[in-house]
């Protein structure tokens, strides 16, 4: 099973098609997430319930709960206690939610993925991210935006990224999961939006249909470019040296370290 702090490319399965379930989890994903919530109408709430399950796959399952605060999040932290899930998306998530959920969620050792979707939220990140039993941030972009009255836009949200990144390595977390790319008849805005992620130091995507899998983790997988410079990096020497007209001293080499680790680790 891939650690949780490996997760690139986590795909979304609505919590009331059991017969997706096994789909998704044969498709190149690294996990999948049961979604009890955005997918799901309140009239399917307790059907959605009814038909948990994470025996379908050797992959890490998650789950998505209704945000606290909704009349379906109690029922929703009750059905899961029973199930092994690798661990809970929570929406909405603000700090004393976070808390409150969290020492629910560490009774059953099961970690927690705070979804920063609301001013809010991202107002408290660091203080999310420093929670004992939070795995990792995930970026809710499209319900930031409507919490703003802002346009979902690169430019915009650079500022909200950023911080959710630094956040993390405040932390000591692995970096923050992006939220989803709507769009699902052209897989290149999915690709170019991870690799714009990837770029700020984010670490995964979302991904809401199969095809958009393998253009996310292709983009978080390091190229086959930059594994070669790091090692020519790494087998560069000691000190100060030149290397394609460019200085190489220890902060390059540190960074030729994470590309390489990443790629023994992906």
């Amino acid at each position: 099973m891939v650690a949780l702090d490996l997760i690139r490319a986590p795909l979304f399965v609505p919590a009331n098609r059991p017969e997706r379930f096994a789909k998704a989890a044969a498709s190149q994903t690294d996990a999948v997430i049961l979604d009890l919530e955005d997918a799901v109408g309140p009239e399917q709430k307790d059907k959605a319930r009814s038909q948990l399950r994470c025996d379908f796959t050797q992959k890490p399952v998650l789950v998505r709960v209704n945000a606290c605060g909704t009349p379906w999040h109690e029922d929703d932290m009750a059905a899961i206690s029973t199930f092994p899930f690798a661990g809970i998306i929570l929406p909405k998530a603000e700090d004393p939610m976070v808390g409150a959920t969290l020492s629910r969620a560490g009774a059953r050792k099961m970690p927690l993925f705070p979804l920063i979707e609301t001013a809010r939220g991202l107002a408290q990140a660091r203080n999310i991210a420093a929670h004992a039993g939070v795995q990792r941030l995930v970026f809710g972009s499209i319900d930031f935006c409507a919490d703003l009255g802002c346009e979902h836009r690169r430019k915009i949200l650079l500022p909200a990224r950023s911080e959710l990144v630094l956040a993390s390595r405040l932390a000591g977390r692995a970096g923050p999961i992006d939220g989803v790319t709507a769009r699902l008849d052209d897989c290149s805005e999915a690709r170019t939006d991870a690799e714009h992620a990837c770029a700020l130091g984010m670490t995964g995507k979302l991904c809401i249909h199969p095809r958009q899998v393998p253009e996310v983790l292709l983009c978080f997988a390091p190229s086959a470019w930059a594994v070669d410079w790091a090692r020519r990096v790494l087998d560069s020497g000691d000190g100060a040296v030149a290397l394609d007209g460019a200085m190489i001293d220890e902060p390059v080499r540190l960074r030729a370290r994470q590309i390489i680790a990443a790629m023994s680790k992906g």
